[in-house]
C-alpha cells in the first residue's frame, strides 16, 4: 500500500495527490486514490463526490477510516500548519505523508489531535 501511495504522489506531481486508507482493527487493508480538489502543489482537500464515494465503500465493507494520505511533492513528510488545521476535522485517522523533496520518496505517518503532531512507527508488512 505505501507503494501505490508512492507511486500516486508521482503521478499528480508536480501537485499535491490524496487519498483514504480503510481497514480494521488498527491494520490498513485499502487505499482509496482521490482526487484533489485543489489541484495545487501546496495544499488539497478531497474532492466531496470521491470522499462521499470512498466513505460508502469503506462502510459497506464494514471497514473503518484509519488513515487520510497526501503529498509534499516539494516539502519534507512532515505536517504543515494547514495539514494541523485540517485534521482537526479528522482526529482519529492517522495521518499518511509522502514527501518527493529528495531523491527518494519518504513516507511518515502522524497522529494529528488537538492541534499536537505525534509520529506513529508504521508496521509495513509485505
Amino acid at each position: 500500500m505505501l507503494d501505490e501511495i508512492v507511486a500516486h504522489a508521482r503521478e499528480d506531481a508536480p501537485n499535491e495527490c490524496c487519498g483514504l486508507i480503510a481497514g480494521a482493527d488498527g491494520l490498513a487493508t485499502r487505499v482509496y486514490r482521490a482526487r484533489n480538489e485543489f489541484a495545487s502543489p501546496t495544499r488539497f482537500n478531497v474532492h466531496p463526490q470521491d470522499l462521499i464515494r470512498i466513505t460508502t465503500e469503506i462502510e459497506d465493507g464494514r471497514e473503518e477510516l484509519v488513515g487520510i494520505y497526501h503529498s509534499h511533492p516539494r516539502s519534507e513528510a512532515f505536517p504543515s500548519q494547514t495539514d494541523v488545521n485540517l485534521a482537526a476535522n479528522w482526529p482519529d485517522p492517522l495521518w499518511l505523508i509522502c514527501s518527493l523533496a529528495d531523491s527518494e520518496p519518504v513516507v511518515r505517518a502522524f497522529s494529528i489531535r488537538d492541534g499536537k503532531v505525534e509520529e506513529v512507527q508504521l508496521d509495513v508488512v509485505r
